[in-house]
């Protein structure tokens, strides 16, 4: 076995993880590696979008329950597991949209949400961070605030003159943004399926996609392949059985086509302090030889 490196993966909600990179970290426990995902929130203010769960006792205990399964998928995964501690904020809705709610994740000053996540880096000394893009991957406030934060924690875990109080200084090596909704890859299953005669999920939602939203799949610059982990990820999905329904459009596209036309996840180097040589296939691509220094 190669050396052994470290990745953490920063999110805002329990299931986040198992919906972007999940395979991509299963693939690198695998190799023997070592995967720390760190959560910002409980997930309190989450809704149970799968109709199959919505019952009151259910409801009544959505905090521990969120905790109950995301310890499930943390164990599917093989990846050890961190909660920052922090209020889900909600998804604010209508028009126009209320308030949030006081105490929330996205409403904690920097100066408070930042120390914790640097204390969690500097004591699993993670060589590769991955988080969301300055959108949050899609514009929830608590997606906008782990990226804040977690471009933040991976300036400041080096740095010996910030937050002495959160322990040895430790510079993470390489920092991703997560893409893994691009228009590319949905055009690329839709057509697939059409081709072989088989209905396509994705047919509204691309119909409806905004003119003015563009793709980021230029942004990409590094592709994992891992499609021989897309089953432990739809497993750590289906942990998540509050907020992700095995009946909904997540699991419609047959496991030898996603294999066939998509075998990979995506990503954004966004910042590196070794020799990265891009495209790349590979998050500790450039590690190991600094690691070993």
């Amino acid at each position: 076995m190669s050396e052994q490196l470290r990745l953490m993966a920063v999110h805002a909600h329990p299931d986040d993880e198992s919906s972007k990179g999940a395979a991509t970290m299963a693939k690198y426990v695998a190799d023997g590696h070592e995967v720390m995902v760190v959560t910002c929130t409980g997930g309190e203010r989450g809704d149970i979008l799968n109709p199959a769960m919505d019952r009151p006792e259910i409801t009544a205990d959505i905090p521990g329950i969120r905790r109950q399964e995301m310890a499930k998928a943390a164990e599917i995964l093989g990846v050890r597991h961190r909660w920052l501690g922090f209020v889900d904020s909600g998804l604010p809705e209508g028009d126009p949209k209320p308030p949030l709610p006081d105490g929330c994740f996205a409403l904690v000053p920097l100066e408070e949400s930042v120390p914790p996540l640097v204390a969690a880096m500097r004591e699993f000394r993670p060589h590769v961070v991955i988080t969301y893009d300055e959108n949050g991957g899609y514009p929830h406030p608590d997606h906008i605030r782990c990226h804040e934060v977690s471009v933040a924690a991976f300036e400041a875990a080096g740095d010996p003159e910030l937050y002495p109080e959160a322990g040895e200084p430790w510079a993470p090596l390489k920092l991703y943004y997560s893409h893994g909704f691009s228009r590319a890859r949905l055009v690329a299953m839709h057509e697939a399926l059409l081709e072989r005669g088989l209905e396509s999920p994705y047919t509204e939602w691309l119909a409806n996609w905004p003119a003015d939203r563009g793709d980021i799949a230029h942004r990409v610059t590094t592709r994992v392949e891992c499609g021989e982990y897309f089953e432990v990820r739809d497993a750590a999905l289906l942990a998540h059985a509050t907020q992700i329904d095995p009946d909904s459009r997540w699991f419609a596209v047959p496991m030898d086509l996603q294999r066939e036309v998509w075998p990979y996840e995506e990503y954004e180097l966004v910042r590196s302090l070794v020799d990265s040589t891009l495209p790349e296939d590979d998050l500790f691509s450039g590690v190991s030889a600094k690691a070993a220094l």
